[in-house]
Parts: C-alpha cells; sequence; structure tokens
C-alpha cells in the first residue's frame, strides 16, 4: 500500500489537526486469479464555508464504480461537500492528465528513480550536471549522515526550513508538525549534510511499500556552491538501494506547460538527478452540494 493509505499516515493527519476523522472502507480486488481484500481509507477534512470534504489520497487501485458508488454514499451520509479520489501508480506513463479536484495533494507528475538498477547506471542516467555536482559535495569535504529525530535535530531542521522558505517564498510548517509528522511515522527519517560541522542542508524521507519518497527538503543560503543538497539526495539513494526499495520518489515536478507551478523551483533541481519526468497520480471528484461548491471555487478564484 501506499504511504498515503496507511494507518500511521491517518493518525499522522489527526495528530497535527489536518483532517478531523478518517474511515475505512473495505474493498475486493479481483486480480482475476483469485479476490483480495484492501482497506481505503477516507479522509475527513475541513474546506470552506464551514463544509467538509473527503479524501482518498494515494490509491494504488482504480476508482472503479463499486468504489465509487461506496463513497458517494459516505459523501452524503456525512452531508460533505465532495469526495475526492487521488491515486498513484509507479507505472504509468506520461500520456494522460489529471482529472478534476479540489486540492491535489499528490502533485500529477514527479521524477522517478528505479531502484532495481546498479549505482553507477543511475549515476549514468542523471544529467551531467547532476554527477557533477554531487562530485563537487564529496570533493569540497560535505559529510551526510542519517541523524536521529530527538528534538534537538528536529528544532535544527525546523530552523534550517525557516531559512529555506524565507528565501525561496514559499510557506513552510510548524515546528510542532515536523515534531508529529517524524514521530507519528515510524519509516521516515532524517538526513543532514554538514561542511566543517555546519549543517548547511537536511531533508526528511519517508519508507513505504518499497518506494522512498523525499518529502521536505531545506538548504542554508551559506555555502550554496558546495552543492550539499546533491550530495544529500545521494546519500539517500543509496541507503534506499541498502533497504532494498525498489523506487525512489521526489514526489512532485512541475509539467512540461506549467511554468507557474508552486513547484517549479525544485523542478530542475530534481530532474538534474532523475531521467525524466513520470505521470503518476491522476484525480476523481464527485461534487455533492454542486451549488455551494461553485459558489466557493468563485470565492477561492477573488481571493488569488
Amino acid at each position: 500500500m501506499s504511504l498515503w493509505q496507511t494507518q500511521s499516515w491517518q493518525d499522522m493527519l489527526i495528530a497535527s489537526w489536518q483532517s478531523e476523522e478518517y474511515f475505512m472502507i473495505e474493498r475486493d480486488i479481483d486480480n482475476s486469479e483469485d479476490t483480495e481484500y484492501g482497506t481505503v481509507f477516507v479522509e475527513k477534512r475541513r474546506v470552506s464555508l464551514w463544509e467538509y470534504g473527503l479524501f482518498v489520497i494515494g490509491l494504488e487501485w482504480d476508482c472503479d464504480e463499486d468504489l465509487q458508488e461506496s463513497l458517494q454514499e459516505l459523501c452524503r451520509e456525512e452531508k460533505c461537500l465532495f469526495v475526492q479520489v487521488e491515486t498513484i501508480n509507479y507505472s504509468w506513463e506520461v500520456t494522460e492528465k489529471s482529472g478534476k479536484y479540489y486540492k491535489k495533494f499528490i502533485p500529477p507528475y514527479t521524477a522517478l528513480i528505479d531502484l532495481s538498477q546498479w549505482e553507477e547506471e543511475i549515476l549514468t542516467a542523471m544529467k551531467p550536471k547532476g554527477r557533477y555536482n554531487i562530485k563537487v559535495a564529496h570533493k569540497k569535504g560535505v559529510v551526510v549522515e542519517q541523524v536521529e529525530k530527538h528534538m534537538g535535530n528536529i528544532e535544527k531542521f525546523h530552523k534550517l526550513m525557516s531559512e529555506t522558505t524565507a528565501r525561496d517564498s514559499f510557506a513552510g510548517n510548524t515546528l510542532e508538525y515536523y515534531k508529529v509528522f517524524l514521530e507519528s511515522l515510524e519509516n521516515s527519517q532524517m538526513f543532514f549534510a554538514y561542511h566543517e560541522s555546519e549543517l548547511i542542508a537536511a531533508g526528511i524521507f519517508v519508507v513505504e511499500d518499497g518506494v522512498m519518497t523525499y518529502y521536505y527538503g531545506a538548504s542554508s543560503s551559506h555555502k550554496r556552491n558546495l552543492m550539499a543538497p546533491y550530495l544529500l539526495q545521494w546519500t539517500a539513494i543509496e541507503h534506499a538501494i541498502k533497504r532494498w526499495c525498489r523506487m525512489y520518489d521526489f514526489l512532485g515536478v512541475a509539467g512540461d506547460n506549467e511554468k507557474k507551478s508552486a513547484l517549479a523551483w525544485v523542478t530542475d533541481f530534481k530532474m538534474k538527478l532523475s531521467p525524466k519526468k513520470t505521470y503518476v497520480s491522476g484525480s476523481f471528484l464527485f461534487v455533492n452540494k454542486k451549488l455551494k461548491y461553485y459558489l466557493i471555487q468563485i470565492l477561492r478564484k477573488i481571493k488569488k
């Protein structure tokens, strides 16, 4: 199952006040040989104008008619504004466009690395500048290590992230959020990059079902010429290989026609390390209260 369809993820959302509660729908999965059973986690989140939305994030199966009917019935029972489903499939090619959604949690496109390859093959598939920057960091004496998830290190990460968000003009999270995230998700990990004992880059990663996901990254405005984030990523990739992960997910890049995407500023960095963009997440939206939903959409456009 994907990271977003785990019990620990649901608990993290509750503990960090991102969702009010969650529901579980048992689903039959017919793979033509036998029937398996899976649980679909449904998040209930507050959206706008005292309304709630239901979200199914990271569904690895198709949202077939039976599941759609179950979700729509739950949406009506809970008197929610809508139900949104986001799928995740690492085998898709870039041939489809993402469907309708209220708020996208999994970016439609991402950069992936197939970890079934030898390390030399992974390096060869990178852009020349990506390989070069990893070597620069090595040569300049940058050291990367996995660190414990205690409060002192979480505070260091948050401080560095605050510097990053101020420099690059995007919204960050609170110290308490990172604490809850790391403590709730058992397979979450932190890596720090140092130069002469100075912390200059850091990352938070999560391993689930053979996929290592790069979730949060931060870097200092100081010593940027040392290319520490590149060595940080390569160290995490090596760690994922040692843990027998099958895939490394950079969690989101801008599409080819998304120059104004919030991910545009990190896409160039990620694509130096991955051979191609891959379409991994589609979406489905069922609106229960159409009049109010369209009113909210109009208000959201006005606020922009």
